[in-house]
């Protein structure tokens, strides 16, 4: 085999996907068959002949469907299935798929070496699963990938991969403690989680998911929605391909299903699809709109999940690098725009969403998961978001405020506050109880000691300890002092205490004001005297009784005086004969020196023709 070449395998509900990495670093998808999805299907043939997988199980589930399984992840707490007459061990099924694998690693990489890769060479494997999966399910897909030839392999988180092939193969931007939230919905399962990027590779902070909700209830509303529209006129066909009591009804069945999955992969790209239904010889259509209104309280219920755990995550504003699409089921486009919706972002999505996991596994080179008996699941147990039955969004909780000293029982004061003595005994019980806040007790000074509630009906009322006593013995005196009541938080302002209003007194200065210890200290340094100077006002040198100059009214202008009207009659008399002589005046002057009159004959003759007004 040739050196640093790797597997990596996403043993799928629906299909199985397997992802080649060459010594070189190119990474290619392992084609089986032709296609990069192998169908985890198995059918098992009468007697001991060996198990059928892939396609080929496919096609040979219509000889007799009740001895095929089309998905056998979904049976890994079951033991066993049985298929027909045979009751296998639900190993041996996921071994035949890892073995079809191993199969084409072997005829592949063969043939590309020159050495002979054989079943004592196995490749460099890594196996994904969920990150909630427990060691019992770790240790059976690792057992069979050995029973399949693939040798011991390391398992990797699916939500891992999908965040290293976010960050890898996809070049976004990840900065160390941001997280990645992954919303992997596949055919038979779904799974939301936010990985968070380390110094050393990626960490799952949150996850949680339902192993009974994928493409295949989209599929089942599907077929509900048909039987809604032509069982009416079809009663006894429907009830064929409800309950199938023989082979050739289980065929039916199993046509119908195939053809709806087929159509509703074809909504995803198309606005419309057509399909024939068995039985009823009907050829029915369906649109988008259909499948959307069918879908929406599947798609509703997983974006709550994901809300919850991003909730749950508590992550800081701005530290989410995106929203991540897995899963083939994630094609449908209203779960990214109802997503949109919620979150605020669009999230990634690609074109093959189902190579996404085999692909960031391979080159996911931490955050291995332990295979052994006794190993410890990833994260923590996450509260289940009670989900309506019409599959509605419910609005987010509002949390109420929370004193920086924890929850206050109702009716009795704190027993934890921040204002203890710093001089308390550092050997005295702590008042945190399980399941308190960790900051119930980060307000109180070092070595502060909280008190403990009584237990019983008749408990006592908490009482606060007074400070070291005085005495060089350092005994405490009697806890006699009830606390003070617990301070009280207006709403929308949670752990920020209102402060009661301070008592005024008169101060030395005259006024109603505080005397505080500090501004005192401060008025002694600024003025240089121990005791604050108050100085006189200044008396001026001369004082009379008129008002100030801001107060004095200003005096009133006197009144114009204006002529009477016979003046103003002889004015205008006098403008109009000006205005009426001068231009007279102009033309006779003008005419007498263009007929080459001298200047004494204009004026003799102005003279006559005055002497003749007169």
């Amino acid at each position: 085999m040739s050196p640093g070449a790797a597997l990596g395998v996403d043993f799928g509900t629906s299909h199985t996907v397997a992802v080649v990495r060459w010594p070189d670093g190119r990474v290619r998808p392992l084609l089986v068959d032709g296609s990069p999805l192998l169908p985890s299907a198995v059918y098992a043939p009468p007697g001991d002949a060996p198990l059928v997988v892939g396609r080929d199980a496919v096609h040979s589930s219509r000889l007799d469907p009740a001895r095929f399984e089309p998905n056998p992840k979904r049976h890994v707490d079951d033991g066993s299935v049985l298929l027909g007459e045979r009751d296998i061990p639900l190993a041996d099924l996921i071994a035949a798929v890892l073995s079809r694998l191993a199969e084409e690693w072997r005829r592949t990489i063969g043939d590309l070496t020159t050495g002979e890769v054989t079943a004592d060479t196995p490749p460099t494997l890594t196996l994904t699963c969920p990150a909630t999966w427990g060691a019992t399910r770790r240790e059976l897909l690792s057992g069979a990938a050995a029973k399949a030839g693939l040798g011991n392999g390391r398992l990797v988180a699916e939500p891992v991969a999908a965040a290293t092939y976010f960050a890898e193969v996809l070049g976004r931007d990840v900065p160390i403690g941001s997280a990645v939230v992954v919303h992997d919905f596949g055919a038979g399962t779904f799974d939301a989680s936010v990985v968070v990027r380390r110094s050393d590779g990626f960490e799952v902070l949150a996850v949680d998911g339902r192993a009974d909700l994928g493409g295949l209830d989209v599929d089942a509303a599907l077929v509900e929605h048909l039987a809604a529209t032509y069982a009416p006129a079809h009663p006894e066909a429907w009830e064929r391909l409800r309950a199938p009591a023989t082979v050739e009804d289980r065929r039916a069945k199993r046509q119908l299903w195939d053809d709806v999955r087929v159509a509703k992969e074809r909504l995803s790209r198309s606005p419309s699809a057509d399909l024939v239904i068995p039985l009823c010889d009907i050829e029915a259509h369906l649109t988008r709109a259909e499948l959307e209104r069918v879908a929406t309280p599947i798609l509703a219920r997983t974006v709550q999940v994901t809300k919850s755990v991003i909730e749950a995550a508590a992550l800081p504003a701005g530290n989410r690098a995106g929203v991540f699409l897995v899963g083939g089921s994630s094609r449908i486009p209203l779960l990214a725009t109802m997503l949109h919706r919620e979150l605020g972002e669009p999230p990634v999505v690609i074109e093959q969403p189902e190579l996404v996991v085999a692909e960031g596994s391979v080159l996911a080179s931490t955050a291995m998961l332990a295979s052994a008996a006794g190993a410890v699941p990833v994260t923590g147990t996450f509260p289940k978001v009670v989900e309506p039955a019409d599959g509605a969004i419910p609005q987010p909780v509002k949390i109420a405020p929370v004193s920086p000293a924890g929850p206050v029982a109702p009716g009795a004061p704190s027993g934890a506050q921040s204002g203890a003595p710093s001089g308390a005994q550092p050997g005295a019980p702590s008042s945190a109880q399980p399941g308190a806040p960790s900051g119930a007790t980060s307000g109180a000074p070092s070595g502060a000691s909280a008190a403990t509630p009584a237990s019983g009906p008749a408990a006592a009322p908490f009482v606060a300890k007074a400070a070291v006593s005085s005495s060089r013995n350092g005994h405490r005196p009697p806890p006699t002092a009830p606390l003070p009541p617990p301070a009280a938080y207006p709403p929308g302002r949670a752990a920020v205490p209102v402060k009661a209003a301070k008592a005024t007194r008169p101060s030395r200065f005259g006024r109603d004001t505080l005397a505080e210890p500090a501004l005192v200290s401060d008025l002694r340094s600024l003025s240089g005297y121990d005791e604050p100077q108050v100085y006189p006002d200044p008396v001026p040198a001369r004082r009379d009784e008129r008002p100030p100059v801001w107060e004095a009214k200003p005096a009133r202008p006197a009144p114009r005086r204006r002529g009477g009207g016979f003046g103003r009659f002889l004015r205008g008399l006098l403008m109009l004969v000006l205005l009426v002589a001068s231009p007279a005046v102009a033309a006779v002057v003008a005419f007498h020196y263009a007929t080459g009159d001298s200047y004494t004959d204009i004026v003799d003759g102005i003279r006559s023709w005055l002497d003749g007004l007169r």
